[in-house]
């Protein structure tokens, strides 16, 4: 039967499976709007109330006063609940701080890495003395260490935060969960040693050795062992959109990386095929679900209003999940792979519209009236900054796939920047606001020096606008030169040559907002700075959490 008759009768069958699902969903009452569930964020009573930790007290009041809306009167909150709410923290606390903790680490050494082959790009004579200095290997130390070491361990320690306050039960197995971080850190130094050495798999985002490799696949294990016992003892009705984004990520990145890390499996182009099956998917199946299912939770938190449609929620989570598993394809547009294969690649990238879209209708209804908000709360101006970077990147991804720019932009410093808009606009963004909202819970203290947050925020979005737009005018730039048959290749090279300085510029700012973050947690963590709230890692004193609504 002809391939283009049997796709055809896919699609029929497709839609029929549709329909009949969304006739079944419909008499089930699955569409109708979910206000309890849209609400089990907040304790009774809590509706209303503004939350940002990372406020002092007159701050938190002004804030307070400016979200107050004519006819909805403060109630106070349920003591019971938010006493439940803070036996959660506790029983996460340790497990939380060691893994941000761990990530700050990885951010300064990848940034320091990052910046350094950033450099060698312009200047490449600079360092190289040592072999590990050279440029594959830094640049290779600057990924593993961002991807793994940074946002792997913030993501990690925001869903330990996390899940137990959705799911109103303390953490179990929270020795599963320290264990299975240890053996992830060991695994990243490990494989940071090996890549320095010149000892790598060769594949992109999987440079890792698979000996190293499986510590990181039983820390994983572990940690999933840990949140799936939590899960089951879970004391509330409805599954908050939250939970199913960071559950179902944490599950894909397991199999994700057991499947892409397989010895002796994946060998010419079958490997390519899966090294970008899976390159593109640690972005879409674990980075976003977490970064998107920590917006849902954080932004409505912050500014004490349940998000605007609880169904629309999910319609994301759905679609992500059944669109975003061969996006990757589209890096291979023009290889020897089958054709079908990067059309159904393109297909599902424009399709991610339909998840991102729906994502941003929904958090533009619930910040209505209230983006006011963000001058006050630095917390807020992350959670917003990180997704509209969402819709951004997610956007211009899908217009990427397109053959006729994919053409252009391919084997560019066009993709670079792409893929830093994805990673650190979104993504990074999205984690500081997350921790700077977490630790003072986790700490019991508060943020000894709150301009320094508002200074990091500037310096991580300024960074992040001069490397993205100098990148990719000039990876387009780049790309045009490229196909011009009459120009030779260096002229693609040299008029690169600006482009690359500005990309050095952004990502000095960025590296000076990540020392300025990482210093501001260790003045946290030490007690250092003014007199706050609070005593100790493993606290007692409830009163203020009770009188804060927190």
């Amino acid at each position: 039967m002809d391939s283009a008759i049997l796709g055809l009768l896919g699609a029929f069958l497709l839609s029929i499976i549709g329909l009949f699902v969304f006739i079944w969903s419909s008499r089930k009452g699955l569409l109708v709007e979910n206000p309890k569930a849209a609400s089990v964020i907040f304790a009774g009573g809590e509706i209303g109330r503004v939350d940002d930790p990372a406020l002092a007290d007159a701050a938190q009041d002004s804030m307070q006063a400016a979200a107050l809306e004519p006819g909805h009167p403060l109630h106070v909150a349920d003591a019971t609940e938010l006493q439940d709410r803070i036996a959660s923290d506790q029983s996460s606390a340790f497990p939380v701080f060691m893994f941000i903790a761990f990530a700050c680490f990885w951010l300064l050494l990848g940034s320091l890495a990052g910046l350094t082959s950033s450099i060698k790009l312009h200047q490449p004579d600079w360092l190289t003395d040592q072999a590990w200095l050279t440029f594959g290997r830094i640049r290779t130390v600057h990924l593993t260490a961002v991807l793994y070491g940074w946002i792997s361990n913030a993501a990690l320690g925001m869903m330990l935060w996390l899940l137990p306050r959705l799911l109103r039960t303390h953490l179990h197995g929270a020795i599963w969960a320290m264990l299975g971080g240890a053996l992830i850190n060991m695994g990243i130094a490990a494989a940071i040693g090996a890549i320095s050495s010149g000892r790598t798999d060769g594949m992109e985002y999987l440079e890792i050795p698979w000996q190293v490799a499986i510590l990181i696949f039983a820390g994983f294990v572990l940690v999933i062992l840990s949140v799936l016992y939590t899960l089951v003892n879970r004391k509330v009705e409805h599954l908050y959109v939250s939970v199913w984004y960071m559950v179902a990520a944490l599950l894909w990145i397991a199999l994700l990386f057991l499947v892409a890390k397989l010895p002796g499996v994946h060998t010419g182009v079958q490997q390519a095929t899966t090294n970008w099956w899976y390159g593109h998917n640690v972005l879409g199946l674990w980075f976003t679900p977490v970064s998107v299912g920590a917006i849902y939770y954080f932004l409505p938190k912050i500014i004490g209003r349940p998000v605007r449609s609880y169904n629309l929620s999910i319609l994301g989570f759905w679609t992500l999940a059944f669109f975003y598993g061969q996006v990757g394809g589209h890096h291979l547009i023009g290889g020897p792979v089958p054709g079908w294969l990067t059309t159904l690649s393109i297909v599902q990238s424009v399709m991610m519209v339909i998840p991102v879209v729906a994502f941003s209708i929904n958090m533009g209804g619930t910040l209505k009236g209230r983006m006011h908000l963000a001058r006050y709360s630095p917390t807020l101006r992350f959670m917003m900054f990180g997704g509209l970077m969402y819709f951004a990147s997610s956007l211009q991804g899908s217009l990427e796939a397109l053959r006729s720019v994919n053409q252009v932009a391919h084997f560019t410093h066009f993709t670079v920047a792409h893929a830093h808009l994805g990673a650190y606009a979104f993504v990074t963004m999205v984690l500081f606001g997350a921790i700077y909202f977490m630790m003072p819970r986790v700490l019991n203290w508060e943020w000894p020096y709150p301009k320094l947050i508002t200074l990091h925020f500037w310096l991580s979005a300024i960074g992040i606008a001069i490397y993205f737009i100098g990148l990719s005018a000039g990876g387009w730039l780049q790309g045009v030169a490229m196909l011009d048959a009459a120009r030779p290749f260096m002229d693609s090279v040299t008029l690169t040559l600006p482009y690359l300085k500005w990309r050095t510029a952004g990502g000095s700012l960025m590296v000076l907002g990540h020392i300025v973050f990482v210093g501001h947690f260790l003045a946290m963590a030490l007690r250092f700075g003014p007199t706050r709230t609070g005593a100790a890692l493993f606290w007692q004193n409830n009163k203020r959490e009770l009188a804060h609504g927190q």
